[in-house]
């Protein structure tokens, strides 16, 4: 899957900080968050390296999707996964161009993608 993305030299809780900062800065909240590793130590005693994902959400653009199509429901919110990479923390925002095909949903996706790689930038200053 193609995904909106960067890699910082930072830590990933530092690297989380930087990215909530900026997923609010683009009008993105953070409904929810899973430590996978974390999961995964305690369900199944697996030691992997840290990965987190953020379930971001811009409530305009949640709303506006769903009332083109309620089945966007199904990818809602978005994911952000965090994951610690030898050269520091690798962001991978899901593109919603690629979650959202088709004429019906084109623009939206097309603007949301926008915004999305707005956040991007704004991590890849900070």
């Amino acid at each position: 899957m193609k995904a909106i993305e960067t890699t910082l030299s930072s830590t990933l809780t530092e690297t989380e900080a930087i990215v909530r900062s900026a997923l609010k800065s683009q009008g993105f909240g953070v409904l929810t968050e899973m430590d996978v590793a974390a999961i995964l130590k305690e369900k199944l005693g697996i030691e992997r390296s840290p990965l987190k994902i953020l379930g971001a959400c811009n409530p305009d653009f949640a709303n506006r999707a769903l009332t083109i199509d309620p089945t966007v429901s199904l990818l809602l919110p978005c994911n952000v996964v965090l994951e610690t990479v030898a050269d520091g923390t690798r962001v991978a925002i899901a593109d919603p161009r690629e979650l959202m095909p088709g004429v019906a949903l084109a623009d939206l996706a097309q603007e949301a993608a926008r915004q999305l790689i707005d956040v991007i930038a704004v991590i890849e200053k900070a």
